[in-house]
């Protein structure tokens, strides 16, 4: 069953869900917004599995069942652990419709869109970090643990959000959104590591570094906090890419309320007048 939403706003999208009765949906903790009276909600460390809210599975007797709820807590645990170690939030929200239909809201926590994916279970959707924003019980929540020229720790492209299943996942960014197909533009394409909102299984993804620590370079790393690597996507699939890094918005909201106080030869470069 695909969620019905609607995505509204300009500067600073929301969704508004529609839930049937007996369809259910979650989110990551803090991306909430209003509900309807008749939508439940109940907060779980455990993320769907089979179809299942909050992957329950049938047990086989007395002995099957006190099996499979170890199983359960166990895999509940390394869920958990795996959100821990990425930096996500530990536990999800659910939401359910009881006595017909109810209405759920969702935003993202940074100014700029949302999109609505469908999967239909051919092909899994990778995103970057603290991109998801809300999916049916359907669509299966994971972390994908990126390694070699996959990635790198503690930026993009090494810890990915990954969701696979059937159903409708709903994920934001900051800025505005571009839809890209590497194969468009002769199978590859080089982005600001910080521009990559999601992409579609098939994607080779990778991250570069440019250059040397030249003096132009060194103006980069220090003054824009760029320039020095790229990601590249190589291969046939859709791309989704935002306007706006979540380091521009940083330095900007910093400027704005006069945290920068150097200007443009402060700092590593400044010199002192006597």
């Amino acid at each position: 069953m695909t969620l019905q939403q609607q995505i509204v706003g300009t500067a600073m999208q929301m969704t508004v869900c529609t839930l049937q009765p007996g369809q259910t949906a979650y989110c990551e903790a803090g991306k909430f917004l209003f509900k309807t009276s008749n939508v439940t909600m109940e907060t779980r460390l455990s993320g769907p599995a089979g179809g299942r809210p909050g992957g329950v599975q049938p047990g086989g007797g007395a002995a099957g069942g006190m099996s499979g709820m170890l199983r359960q807590a166990m895999g509940t645990a390394m869920q958990a652990g795996q959100r821990a170690l990425a930096g996500e939030s530990l536990a999800f929200q659910y939401f359910s419709a009881s006595g017909g239909e109810g209405t759920v809201g969702f935003a993202g926590v940074l100014p700029g869109e949302m999109r609505a994916l469908e999967l239909d279970g051919s092909r899994a959707w990778f995103a970057e970090k603290d991109a998801f924003v809300a999916a049916e019980s359907t669509v299966h929540f994971g972390i994908a643990f990126q390694g070699g020229r996959t990635g790198r720790s503690g930026g993009e492209g090494f810890i990915l959000e990954k969701f696979t299943g059937h159903g409708t996942v709903i994920i934001a960014g900051a800025g505005n959104f571009i839809d890209l197909n590497p194969a468009d533009f002769g199978g590859r394409i080089e982005v600001d590591t910080g521009c990559i909102v999601a992409f579609e299984e098939g994607i080779e993804y990778g991250v570069q570094r440019i250059g040397g620590l030249d003096r132009q370079g060194l103006m980069n790393a220090v003054f824009g906090g760029e320039g020095l690597s790229l990601a590249t996507l190589e291969g046939n699939g859709r791309v989704i890419l935002q306007s706006m890094t979540i380091e521009g918005l940083a330095n900007a909201l910093k400027k704005a309320q006069g945290g920068d106080k150097q200007g443009p030869t402060g700092g590593l470069f400044s010199t002192h007048q006597g």
